[in-house]
């Protein structure tokens, strides 16, 4: 039995088979997205900025999707389907496939629509949106103002998170608060097998739920453990760093 709120370092592939079934009340993560032409863009067709990015990703190997196998493990962990998978237009139709299809999930795309986007439109629509998937088989799900309810979320590239926790794919943290709230109560089970900096545990412990997280890059489980005790990457102290 894995302990709760605490982020496991590890392997999720692993990790996860370590929950009981039906353990789990909501999933909130984000995986590595799969960019196949990254590579080849990173070398060629993009900006010197846009190609140090590139080889950030690369290097921290968050470039080649999910193994989706891991996705089984998902469903025998929650009580009810209620999950949350953020990712890139090229894995939209695996996870339809899987959750709406296999599994007769009701679904949601939410889009970030982001307002700062980079000009890379030359032979290309702008980079300027990431989609999170929302699937539920009799999961809560209650947004409970207008604003929460809605499915497209406004907000600049947020840099400074960036800056100060040092993951490149990293989510502004009240887009996570507002998916805990719409889709869990106090007190619920919150999983994220894939941590990066620790938005969700940050999230859960603000909103009075639990988690439990997976995070396999040692530097980014360290960033997350720190984070949790109100520490930046750049060892700054804060009181629950937002």
């Amino acid at each position: 039995m894995l302990e709760h709120n605490k982020i496991h370092y590890g392997d999720a592939y692993e990790l996860i088979k370590l929950l009981p079934d039906k353990s789990v009340d909501l999933i909130i993560t984000d995986p590595p997205y799969l960019m196949g032409n990254l590579r080849k863009d990173c070398k060629s067709r993009l900006s010197k900025n846009m190609q140090s990015v590139c080889a950030e990703l690369f290097e921290a190997d968050i470039v080649n999707g999910l193994k989706p196998e891991i996705l089984s493990e998902f469903i025998r962990v929650l009580k009810t389907i209620n999950c949350y998978i953020w990712c890139n237009k090229a894995q939209i139709p695996d996870y339809l496939d899987f959750f709406v299809k296999q599994h007769n999930c009701r679904f949601e795309i939410l889009v970030w629509h982001k307002r700062n986007a980079p000009p890379l439109f030359s032979n290309r629509y702008l980079p300027d949106k990431e989609y999170c998937l929302y699937f539920r088989k009799g999961g809560y799900c209650n947004p409970q103002s207008y604003d929460n309810a809605k499915t497209v979320l406004e907000g600049p590239l947020n840099v400074g998170d960036k800056k100060r926790f040092r993951h490149p794919t990293i989510k502004p943290l009240r887009f996570i608060r507002t998916l805990i709230y719409n889709s869990s109560k106090i007190g619920d089970l919150i999983l994220d097998p894939f941590m990066g900096s620790g938005m969700t545990a940050i999230a859960a412990t603000e909103m009075g739920r639990r988690f439990i997280g997976f995070e396999n890059n040692h530097k980014w489980h360290k960033i997350a453990c720190d984070r949790l005790n109100g520490i930046d990457a750049l060892g700054q102290i804060a009181f629950l760093l937002r």
